[in-house]
């Protein structure tokens, strides 16, 4: 849980520097630390997968992952809650409230992401808060823009912070005896070949990914290496 209490606090040490002294950070830092975070991100992505013992199973977990996340068009669904709930709520006279809109879209950017999924079960599993740590820093930027604009409805955004990345976090840890050492190689490869995706997709923007889409490799990567260590059982 340490990756998400850090979370937490850059989420509000962010949101409280952006209340206090608004937008005055130019765009041009903005973006130059966001680039320096994207190539950071894509050396930590690169680094997990050499701890793979076998890149073929990563590969299928990536080829089976894919085809079943655009199958159930899992980034799609994502981009739709997302819509629906602005929709909800920041529409009408409820809509009318920064306090709500700040709060929910703070929500949706820090906890809807294949990072918050990656970071969390490493965490869980290994007890390894780095990604986290990567998110943690990215979180704190957002939450200083977003403060700056729609108030101080984005520093509560760290409850939804804690249930949900925490919880998955708690899930992943109480899955670890379930899993092989050479399971946990292979889930942690993946995981790095999808950081690689979100850093160049998301903060380099050189080509979109939909790196949600591949998020069942995580699950299909571990799930290969038990069937092969059955049958060489067997």
């Amino acid at each position: 849980m340490i990756g998400t209490f850090l979370n937490i606090a850059t989420v509000l040490v962010g949101g409280i520097l952006g209340l206090a002294f608004g937008a005055r950070l130019p765009e041009r830092v903005r973006s130059t630390v966001l680039a320096g975070m994207g190539l950071f991100t894509a050396a930590i992505g690169l680094r997990l997968f050499f701890q793979t013992l076998n890149p073929l199973y990563a590969l299928g977990g990536l080829l089976i992952g894919g085809l079943l996340g655009e199958w159930w068009r899992i980034e799609d669904r994502l981009a739709g809650l997302g819509a629906r709930l602005e929709t909800r709520f920041a529409g009408g006279t409820v809509g009318g409230s920064n306090f709500v809109r700040g709060f929910l879209t703070a929500s949706l950017l820090f906890c809807v992401g294949p990072m918050t999924v990656l970071g969390s079960i490493q965490d869980g599993l290994t007890g390894d808060y780095s990604l986290l740590a990567i998110k943690s820093v990215l979180d704190g930027f957002g939450s200083l823009a977003l403060a700056s604009t729609l108030g101080i409805g984005v520093l509560f955004s760290i409850l939804v912070i804690l249930v949900y990345q925490g919880g998955l976090t708690l899930l992943a840890s109480g899955a670890q005896a379930l899993l092989s050492d050479a399971m946990v190689a292979e889930m942690t490869a993946v995981g790095g070949i999808l950081l690689v995706g979100l850093a160049v997709s998301s903060l380099l923007e050189i080509k979109p990914i939909r790196s949600g889409n591949l998020l069942p490799a995580l699950l299909v990567s571990p799930l290969l290496v038990w069937i092969v260590s059955l049958f060489a059982s067997g």
